[in-house]
């Protein structure tokens, strides 16, 4: 054990040394190009990171060379063997050296997630390689590029727990960020849900959607949000000013005005009361919350465990989070 740890020590810092050295050997040699490392290269022995240079992204290995040389206007991080990337204007994947398999096609999409990706057609942009779709029809492919769900809503979602939020008859703007989550706003149109054949499980019907966790899903009619079951049913009904997916238990909503937020269980009894400026989701036994102008650290049980006392501050990283990138 004591040699693994050894040799870790030794070959982590060698590796970080050499990725260094060419990079800043790059710079010196095309002074007038920017060298951006985005992507951390812990993970498998495979594992690629995106970098830019020149205003071009392409991936490198774990020593520093070019897996895939810079050719794309916008890089994702690979995922199920496949990386979203933009050039020209249009979306596709490519796989691990760097052969088109979806070919650029798409005015957006998103990273492949349980086998298939959102992307749209049709989107109104006002410019080339804009990351916004306005307008544009969503539907969904598999990793062979057919679509499993023709492009025929305003607005999507991926899918969770087996169903995907999808709009119908809003006028939509989707902005992408470089991840595979979005921003999204429709102004009219109804939310429902689909299964992964592309039928609706839940008619259109809600103003806003949102994902399912742990059986629930947050939805919104008439300025209110509530919590309904998989078969469309309220199990909470509408009342909140906002609210948020459930995360070990609990989920923070807003009420009143100005608006103070707490706790509630999946029952809608309040585990902890509206009483914070600010509640985060609970990472690891804490939530991060604001009171009179400062933030601490609250349990479950709404006791303070490191009292409020800083200006800014964040969550606690998450250490199943961690585990996770680690691998």
């Amino acid at each position: 054990m004591k040699k693994a740890s050894l040799l870790v020590g030794i070959i982590v810092p060698v590796i970080a040394i050499s990725l260094i050295a060419y990079l800043v050997f790059h710079k010196a040699m095309f002074p007038t190009s920017e060298v951006t490392v985005i992507s951390g290269l812990m993970g498998t022995t495979d594992a690629l990171a995106r970098v830019q240079v020149g205003g071009k992204w392409g991936y490198i290995d774990k020593t520093g060379k070019f897996a895939i040389n810079p050719q794309f206007d916008i890089a994702h991080d690979f995922a199920s063997g496949l990386a979203l990337v933009e050039l020209g204007g249009k979306w596709g994947f490519i796989d691990r050296t760097g052969k088109f398999a979806i070919n650029p096609q798409f005015d957006l999409s998103r990273d492949f997630i349980g086998g298939m990706a959102l992307v749209a057609l049709g989107c109104k942009n006002s410019q080339p390689n804009d990351d916004t779709c306005r307008s544009g029809k969503w539907g969904y492919i598999d990793k062979t590029g057919k679509f499993a769900i023709n492009p025929q809503f305003d607005a999507a979602q991926n899918f969770t727990e087996g169903l995907a939020p999808v709009n119908l008859g809003g006028s939509c703007t989707e902005t992408a960020f470089h991840t595979r989550y979005a921003e999204i706003n429709c102004d009219r149109g109804k939310w429902g849900y689909i299964d992964k054949s592309g039928k609706y499980l839940i008619n259109p019907q809600f103003d806003k959607a949102g994902d399912f966790a742990g059986g629930l899903a947050m939805v919104e009619l008439g300025d209110k949000w509530g919590y309904i079951d998989e078969r469309g049913k309220y199990l909470i009904n509408p009342q909140f000013n906002s609210a948020s997916d459930f995360a070990g238990g609990l989920a923070v909503v807003q009420v009143g005005d100005p608006g103070e937020y707490g706790y509630i269980d999946k029952s809608g009894n309040y585990a902890i009361n509206p009483q914070f400026a600010f509640a985060g989701h609970f990472v690891d036994g804490l939530a991060r919350v604001e009171t009179g102008g400062k933030t601490g650290y609250i349990d479950k049980s709404g006791k303070y465990v490191i009292n409020p006392q800083f200006d800014e501050a964040e969550d606690f990283a998450d250490p199943k989070f961690e585990a996770a990138e680690s691998k």
